[in-house]
């Protein structure tokens, strides 16, 4: 940790994996750059995590991605550190933390179009996995958008490998918000 300088605080290994390749995509050398991505293991350890590498721990420049459902906890964690103070939307994306509509696989395949997700599970060999479970009574006449998502969250490993895998297949003009200010937050 001696060459790191800044640490992206993420839930899990999916949002580490989609980070990292989006960055390796973008050539943004993160190693080079001093940055360290660290899952967490779920967002309510934002506290333990800002208080390890935060001021109060290595003192290191911080920043992350949280889904929207954890933002108050991620609120909460950055106040308690002393990082600020009622913080809102805004107040986190100043100090770097950015929220994602309601998760980071959601926000790549709305990014990347279903269509282009089902390219992707093709190319993986789990088209027919896929279509299994849009035949199943729970997911049957839902949104491919929906089905796609409980795909993803469903077997092992199947999140932390798509999350790369889709977000190295951005355009990079269609990157979500929440991963287009981190990166470029980093990048500078």
């Amino acid at each position: 940790m001696i060459d790191t300088r800044t640490v992206v605080l993420v839930e899990g290994t999916s949002d580490k994996s989609a980070v990292e390749a989006l960055a390796a995509r973008r050539g943004l050398d993160l190693e080079k750059e001093g940055v360290r991505v660290e899952a967490m293991g779920g967002a309510t350890n934002i506290g333990a995590y800002v208080a390890r590498f935060g001021p109060a721990g290595h003192g290191l420049r911080l920043a992350g991605l949280c889904d929207a459902g954890e933002e108050g906890d991620y609120r909460k964690a950055l106040e308690r550190a002393g990082l600020g103070s009622g913080l809102d939307r805004g107040g986190l994306e100043a100090l770097g933390f950015y929220v994602c509509v309601a998760d980071l696989e959601d926000e790549l395949i709305r990014a990347l179009g279903t269509d282009g997700v089902e390219r992707i599970v093709e190319a993986e060999c789990e088209l027919g996995s896929f279509r299994t479970l849009q035949k199943q009574p729970t997911w049957r006449g839902r949104a491919t958008h929906d089905q796609l998502r409980r795909f993803m969250g469903a077997g092992s490993g199947r999140k932390i490998r798509y999350s790369g895998l889709l977000a190295a297949a951005l355009d990079p003009g269609r990157v979500p918000r929440p991963l287009e200010l981190l990166l470029a937050r980093l990048a500078s």
